[in-house]
């Protein structure tokens, strides 16, 4: 993949810990961030068995079904960005 990606959640809901998805090579990195700690997790594609959105009012949560591992949840993106992820993750999880 030449160019990298990088999504941040809206910083209305939390201005100080957005979680972030990261797209890289081999896989995503998807970093959910809380006061004071955060969480990154890696996942390689071919390890993704699905990807789900759950649109609010105004905000969505993007939920990653890898295999084997239980689901990533992040949230607060705008709906663009969390229908850009969806289809980035299932484009390169179906190649």
């Amino acid at each position: 993949m030449s160019a990298q990606y990088k999504f941040k959640a809206s910083a209305l809901m939390n201005p100080f810990f957005p979680d972030s998805v990261s797209f890289g090579e081999k896989g995503v990195t998807f970093t959910v961030k809380k006061f004071l700690r955060s969480n990154d997790s890696f996942v390689f594609y071919h390890d993704i068995s699905g990807v789900e959105i759950d649109n609010g009012v105004f905000f969505s949560t993007i939920r990653v079904l890898p295999r084997m591992r239980p689901e990533i949840v992040i949230e607060n993106f705008g709906k663009r960005d969390a229908l850009k992820v969806k289809e980035l993750i299932l484009e390169r999880v179906n190649n």
